[in-house]
């Protein structure tokens, strides 16, 4: 019995010690700090951000969104109301708004222009009214108006309504531009 207790203790020492002796050469890879934007969830609901990115027709506003550095604060849990300019809305601004906005110079007016399409909360179209006002995260109001059975935000018109998990977008057929003060 002791023999095998010995042999026993001898295997068990020499199974732990197989593959101690080497030394790693790398380093632990280090911890990447992300935002919202970087949780995968294929089962859930998309966020307003993950809408714009799989949509063909939002490939510009998904650049913009990129480019003002606005992907994480539209993947929180908000919630938000936005008004979503589909790509064709874009190619009606002059040329080459697009392509400035996009410059580094620009971000701040471009992080304006995307302010005003955005509203803190959820708007349903079912406590929508003509003549109502919203405060946009810029500090400016956009206006609603109705033409029959459908509702125009400053004079564009709302063609889809898509339910996200963090709000509701709004897709329009014109890009929204705060007045100058």
């Amino acid at each position: 019995m002791k023999t095998f207790v010995m042999y026993s203790l001898m295997l068990g020492f020499v199974a732990c010690q197989s593959g101690t002796n080497e030394q790693s050469s790398t380093a632990p890879a280090p911890i990447e700090h992300a935002g919202q934007s970087a949780v995968v969830d294929d089962e859930s609901q998309k966020n307003i951000v993950q809408t714009a990115m799989a949509s063909p027709d939002h490939q510009t506003l998904a650049t913009a969104l990129k480019t003002a550095g606005y992907v994480d604060a539209l993947s929180n849990a908000g919630p938000f109301t936005v008004f979503a300019p589909h790509d064709e809305a874009f190619s009606q601004l002059p040329e080459g708004t697009v392509d400035n906005l996009l410059k580094p110079a620009n971000k701040s007016k471009l992080q304006d222009i995307l302010e005003y399409h955005v509203y803190v909360g959820v708007i349903r179209e079912s406590i929508m009214q003509d003549g109502m006002k919203l405060d946009q995260v810029n500090g400016k109001k956009v206006s609603l108006s109705r033409q029959g059975e459908k509702f125009q935000v400053n004079g564009a018109n709302i063609i889809a309504t898509i339910p996200t998990s963090n709000g509701i977008v709004y897709v329009i057929d014109k890009v929204l531009l705060p007045e100058a003060d």
